[in-house]
């Protein structure tokens, strides 16, 4: 055999990745593709069958097994609990609306307020929901920064209202509540009371601002990424 003719390897000479290897990386880049699609679609599906079930478990036992269609049916209706509840509040608010359901409301409502502790639990809880669900007045309508809890570290907090009655007084003009949320649970947080012109307005919606404290800024709001301008803090 003639060494001359024999063809040794380059080492710039590009390495062919065998057929197997292709596949495998096929098979794990479908595998973690599959795992995005389906996670979040699961993880809603669970979420609201659970709300559902959650429901159906303290709402339907209240009905009268003669009212109840489950008596009936062969199979159980998922839902059942929220629906009956839909329709409570409907018929509910539909009879407070006139003049004799108002004169019951208003009895009620003077009769709880003569027990010391539940009237003001009532009291509390009445404001809250009559302020959220006002059409007058929109609650958390901006998300700014504001240095918290000391200078030179930024939290992310929502305009709650300007700031009324004695704290009004005390603090001056132009001072508002911001509710800073604790993440990754935006139910519980603090509330500060600060000057609007050493806020920060980010020009982000509040259910945004709502993705970044609950992924504790993994999720970060599309189109957004550049550094607060300062130009935009509240006059």
């Amino acid at each position: 055999m003639n060494k001359k003719n024999k063809k040794e390897p380059l080492d710039h000479e590009p390495l062919v990745k065998p057929p197997r290897h292709k596949l495998l990386l096929w098979l794990r880049n479908s595998f973690l593709t599959g795992i995005v699609v389906s996670a979040p679609i699961g993880a809603t599906i669970w979420l609201v069958w659970s709300f559902l079930r959650w429901v159906d478990g303290r709402i339907v036992p209240l009905v009268p097994e003669r009212y109840n269609p489950e008596t009936y049916l062969p199979v159980s209706v998922p839902g059942l609990g929220l629906l009956i509840s839909v329709i409570a509040l409907t018929i509910l608010g539909a009879l407070t609306a006139n003049f004799f359901g108002r004169t019951l409301l208003s009895l009620g409502e003077r009769l709880v307020e003569r027990v010391p502790l539940v009237s003001s639990i009532y009291g509390t809880v009445k404001q809250i929901v009559q302020t959220i669900l006002s059409q007058q007045e929109r609650s958390f309508d901006q998300v700014v920064l504001l240095e918290y809890p000391r200078k030179g570290t930024y939290a992310v907090g929502f305009v709650s209202a300007p700031a009324q009655g004695e704290i009004a007084k005390a603090l001056g003009e132009g001072v508002v509540g911001v509710f800073i949320p604790t993440a990754p649970n935006p139910t519980s947080g603090f509330l500060i009371y600060e000057k609007r012109e050493n806020l920060i307005v980010l020009d982000m919606p509040v259910e945004a601002g709502a993705k970044l404290i609950i992924s504790a800024g993994l999720v970060y709001p599309n189109g957004a990424g550049n550094q607060p301008d300062e130009s935009k803090r509240t006059a």
